[in-house]
């Protein structure tokens, strides 16, 4: 008897195959706004589908090293890592995932919308990039901090080229060192500091508990200045060069490629997941470092404005995620056989796959609402856009990290058996998935942010304003659908008169989170409901199914088995 072997699942293009992907560019970048990108987008998915899944396969494989000492004894702290990492960083510059919003010829092409193409580029290349996304979402946020007009010119001038740069031989990423362990999100009890030298650089003494992308040749690291006050506000972030060949202090005969002299890597953590993405403990002892921005000022809102980056792309990263593992779950359902036929002609999974979907297509839309909102502060300097990114940008990470690990423990169980096994590469899903309510401030110091937001900057009018909108978009399109958005809207005015009549209250920071997801929420069906508004039937279904199962916590698995097909 032959031994059964199953097909390996074979999911579509994660360009072609994706229908709300290809219309939400459609309606963000015009027809031909879309055609300019068409090229672009579809060479990373070619490549994604092919080396680069193998590329992820291999870095996922040999995750990195440390190595702390040359074979004589002196100390050289070296993180080895794979060729497969290698590789995703030489496509990530190749494709411009990082570069793209800040070239001239893209803004040339879309204006603003540059960053909605970067972040259809995010949606194709992070979930399998073994987690090169993170390096990339913090090269961004760094170019973002740098681009900043307080920055110094000449420091802008050497490191900004560098992190937007396309050629993989030039290209650099960049790490964060904030955390501290005696702190984690609490930034005011950071104890790292900083020591001017005279010179305009400066030298940084700390400890960092948890940086991610420890082989970045340059880290932004949060210090407080010698003489400046306790508390969060007065840390200034600081450009870190992570190796001698960029550090003044080193010498003329230390190796280039050795750590800058004072800088030290304690260990590599061993985490739950992400674990091709080399994430560090680092000592700092009198380590070259360069302000960005004035020293003598508070500097954690210049700091942020790497932060909100970070936290748009850990969104992306949620909704990319929970796409391609649908796509994995379906190619899987499609070849396996159960019960005397396939898995996918079961109604039951079919139903699971289409509530699936559901929760994918609104991840998607919230993320990248906040990209579009991001480029128009960029580029436009649009202060309605502004003023909705403060609150945005927080409800977008909070709740596609929530939805992104709901949705792969789903996936896991997707593949019976084999979803447990972690050569099939499935476990991985759920493992990756689970850093993502954490990296960049958990679901609860996010939800405060929320309430910050909507007491101290008035950020819940716009949202007000984009639901009121939508309810009249939606009576076009169904009246159930119109009325449930009405009564979300109602809720939620509710809700934030009552948050801003006595903010710090018990009962209103104790219900912080569930007002954050509740607005998060009644935002995606607003979003699905524009984009369903120029004839995106997808985004129709998915915004009738959306509201009914996270406004009206209905069961939606009936109706979510008769439309898969379309929301797929």
């Amino acid at each position: 008897m032959a031994r059964f072997v199953q097909p390996a699942p074979v999911p579509a293009d994660p360009y072609t195959g994706d229908r709300l992907l290809r219309s939400w560019l459609d309606r963000q970048l015009g027809p031909a706004g879309h055609a300019a990108a068409t090229d672009r987008l579809a060479s990373l998915s070619a490549e994604v589908v092919g080396p680069l899944r193998a590329a992820h396969v291999d870095a996922e494989a040999h995750p990195p090293t440390l190595v702390r000492y040359d074979p004589w004894g002196a100390r050289i702290d070296r993180i080895d890592t794979a060729a497969g990492w290698q590789s995703q960083r030489a496509a990530a510059a190749r494709h411009a995932v990082v570069a793209l919003p800040y070239l001239d010829s893209a803004r040339a092409t879309w204006g603003a919308a540059a960053r909605v193409v970067q972040h259809a580029l995010l949606h194709l290349y992070g979930p399998e990039s073994a987690t090169f996304s993170c390096p990339v979402a913090m090269a961004d946020g760094a170019a973002a901090l740098l681009s900043l007009p307080e920055v110094d010119p000449a420091v802008r001038e050497a490191w900004l080229p560098r992190l937007t740069s396309t050629d993989p031989d030039t290209a650099i990423t960049s790490g964060q060192w904030m955390t501290e362990s005696q702190g984690g999100s609490d930034l005011a009890r950071s104890s790292t500091t900083g020591r001017a030298a005279g010179d305009g650089s400066w030298r940084l003494t700390g400890e960092k508990w948890f940086c991610s992308a420890a082989d970045a040749a340059m880290a932004v690291a949060l210090a407080r200045p010698e003489g400046a006050g306790p508390g969060s506000r007065s840390l200034v972030p600081f450009l870190v060069p992570r190796y001698a060949a960029d550090s003044l202090l080193a010498g003329p005969d230390l190796d280039p490629a050795a750590p800058a002299p004072g800088v030290t890597v304690h260990r590599l953590k061993d985490k739950l997941g992400t674990r091709a993405l080399p994430t560090a403990e680092i000592g700092l002892r009198d380590a070259y470092a360069l302000p960005l921005g004035d020293p003598g000022q508070p500097g954690l809102t210049r700091a942020m404005t790497l932060v909100v980056v970070t936290r748009l792309h850990n969104a992306a990263a949620a909704a990319g995620g929970m796409r391609r593992g649908l796509a994995y779950a379906l190619a899987y359902a499609g070849t396996r056989q159960v019960a005397g036929g396939r898995l996918i002609d079961s109604p039951l999974h079919w139903a699971t796959l289409g509530t699936l979907a559901v929760d994918a297509a609104g991840a998607f839309v919230l993320a990248g609402h906040a990209f579009a909102l991001m480029g128009r502060v960029e580029v436009g300097a649009d202060t309605e856009a502004a003023a909705e990114l403060r609150v945005v940008a927080p409800l977008a990470k909070l709740a596609t990290g929530r939805l992104a690990v709901a949705a792969a423990s789903e996936y896991v169980e997707c593949f019976g058996g084999a979803g447990y096994v972690e050569d099939t590469g499935v476990p991985r899903l759920l493992r990756d998935a689970q850093v993502l309510p954490i990296w960049e401030g958990t679901t609860n110091v996010l939800a405060l942010d929320v309430l910050r937001a909507v007491v101290r900057e008035d950020a819940a009018t716009p949202l007000l304003r984009r639901l009121d909108a939508a309810t009249d978009i939606a009576r076009r399109l169904t009246p159930v659908l119109a009325d449930a958005v009405a009564r979300a809207t109602a809720q939620l005015r509710t809700a934030v008169a009552e948050v801003t009549a006595d903010p710090g209250t018990p009962p209103v920071v104790a219900g912080a989170r569930g007002f954050a997801l509740r607005t998060a929420y009644a935002l995606t069906t607003a979003l699905l409901v524009e984009q369903a508004a120029g004839g995106d039937e997808t985004a129709e279904v998915a915004a009738r199914l959306w509201a009914r199962r996270w406004l009206q916590h209905e069961d939606v698995a009936i109706d979510a088995h008769q439309h898969l097909e379309v929301l797929c």
